[in-house]
């Protein structure tokens, strides 16, 4: 089976060029309880979520992907003006 050279959070990894979601997220050691795994779409095109399942995923050379929080919190509301 090919491989290719994929980033995930920058770092560079080996993959398989047919994976799957669940394959990446331990590739890369993302938490699935707290992050996201996202593909970089080039343009202006909206980046692509990876659902952590077997669901195939098809990686190119040099695929970038990355991390985020599935929450974020960026204060508590309030505002002292």
């Amino acid at each position: 089976m090919e491989k290719v050279k994929i980033y995930i959070d920058r770092v560079e990894h080996e993959s398989h060029a047919k994976t799957d979601g669940a394959a990446l997220y331990i590739l890369g050691k993302i938490n699935p309880i707290t992050h996201d795994l996202w593909r970089e779409e080039k343009g202006k095109k909206d980046d692509e979520l990876i659902q952590n399942n077997q669901t195939e995923v098809h990686v190119n050379e040099w695929t970038h992907f990355y991390s985020s929080q599935k929450t974020l919190n960026p204060g508590n509301g309030s505002s002292k003006r």
